[in-house]
């Protein structure tokens, strides 16, 4: 097959190109010329990527189309034109290729991208395994029996797949400049309930998802530390670098399980896995191998030290994300300093949000905020700025991000610096740990 993607360097897209190439087929696309972290593996692959333009667009192609690029961008335009050409949104093609293999999805407003890459290192020790995962991460060969993905909401996007199992990590709602209210955003859950065949494994303890009315035709298994879910952790022990538990499957012992992990969403994460591996017959031996070997994913609070600085990036990005962040830097390093750097992505999100946002922050110990920047930040028409969450945060600081922005941070040291946006902050970090060497 010949493929071309339209906005290939996003971070699906770029990993279903790669995987697609892996596969024997000839793959190409478009996207802007500057440098993005994604287009490393197409180049590995000598894919070629071209600047947009609806010449690069020619008969027999099956076009796969970024959701990021509406039907008048002229590349699309050509494609949908032409009537050799097979023409599919990248969520509408992703729902066709999976259905070759025993799919298990991860959804959830929160927790998806880790529980996916969970499960694709779980399920790697029992079986051939793929994944395609939202930080960009993506693999297949021919042998692949489960494959796993991460299934986004957005805009009711995952109702293009069609899972063997799917994980709901919860169900706190999202995309308020697309969904009217909760009700609406429980109604996509629900949809996609219906799509799925051998089982549903749901987090028990979030209220939202127990209003849920779920396939009747498909069993689910409520996961969490409570006696009334089914797949249940109990005896758990932490540690700052670890965790252990036992798990109960209605009532009756499952397994022992110690893990590398540290904070209270990735017992629950972890949790979940389980249940899904114990229904596909896995032991718990495998589980916890399997489990044991995951390294964590891009942008998932990703640690890094230097000097007397600890360094996180964090992909959080609603306000259940960053008080996450913030409790898990709590207890991962007790004794020291946290410093939060925000830059929201939405204004529409922070004006819904607003007193979220601040109340989680207020558990660090100082505040930076980042201004809008986004091409989509007031896509809605939603128009404030900063200052709107900056004014409900006392002591809180507006950052530039640029040389003096750094500068301001660096006086904070020594701290644990927690960068956390769905945009890409991080970079202030490099700044800021050159101003420590000047």
């Amino acid at each position: 097959m010949n493929y071309y993607f339209i906005g290939i360097k996003g971070t699906g897209m770029g990993a279903l190109a790669c995987m697609l190439k892996d596969l024997g087929h000839e793959v190409s696309g478009s996207d802007l010329p500057k440098h993005f972290f994604t287009e490393d593996p197409l180049h590995d692959r000598n894919i070629p990527i071209y600047n947009f333009n609806p010449d690069n667009i020619h008969d027999g192609m099956h076009v796969i189309i970024g959701n990021a690029f509406l039907e008048d961008f002229p590349e699309v335009k050509a494609a949908r034109s032409n009537p050799t050409c097979r023409c599919l949104r990248y969520h509408e093609f992703v729902g066709e290729f999976t259905r070759n293999y025993h799919t298990i999805a991860a959804s959830g407003s929160h927790g998806k991208t880790t529980t996916t890459g969970m499960l694709a290192s779980m399920f790697s020790v029992f079986a051939e395994t793929g994944w395609l995962i939202g930080d960009g991460s993506g693999h297949i060969t021919g042998d692949t029996k489960y494959f796993c993905l991460e299934a986004d909401e957005f805009r009711r996007h995952f109702l293009e797949y069609h899972p063997d199992y799917a994980i709901i990590t919860n169900v706190d709602i999202d995309h308020v400049d697309y969904f009217k209210d909760e009700a609406d955003y429980r109604s996509a859950y629900e949809q996609f309930s219906n799509n799925v065949r051998k089982g549903i494994v749901i987090w028990g303890e979030d209220s939202e998802a127990r209003k849920l009315k779920l396939n009747p035709d498909v069993p689910h298994y409520w996961y969490g530390e409570s006696e009334d879910c089914d797949i249940r952790a109990v005896n758990l022990r932490e540690t700052t670098e670890s965790m252990s538990y036992d798990v109960m499957f209605r009532g009756k012992m499952f397994g022992h399980f110690e893990l590398p992990f540290v904070g209270h969403h990735l017992l629950l994460n972890s949790l979940a896995c389980i249940g899904v591996g114990m229904l596909e017959g896995m032991k718990p031996g495998e589980i916890e191998e399997g489990l044991s070997a995951f390294k964590g994913t891009k942008r998932r609070f990703v640690i890094e030290h230097h000097g007397e600085n600890i360094y996180v990036d964090d992909y959080a990005h609603h306000p259940t994300e960053v008080s996450v962040t913030i409790d898990t830097a709590r207890k991962r390093f007790p004794d020291r300093k946290l410093v939060a750097v925000f830059k929201p992505h939405r204004a529409s999100r922070v004006l819904y949000f607003a007193d979220d946002f601040a109340a989680a922050l207020r558990k660090a110990d100082k505040v930076y905020l980042c201004d809008f920047t986004s091409i989509d930040d007031k896509q809605d028409g939603t128009d404030i700025d900063i200052t709107y969450l900056q004014k409900r945060i006392e002591g809180s600081v507006i950052l530039s991000e640029d040389e003096e922005g750094a500068r301001l941070l660096a006086k904070e040291k020594p701290a644990v610096f927690l960068f956390m946006s769905s945009k890409d902050i991080y970079w202030l970090a490099e700044l800021v740990k050159k101003d420590e060497s000047d």
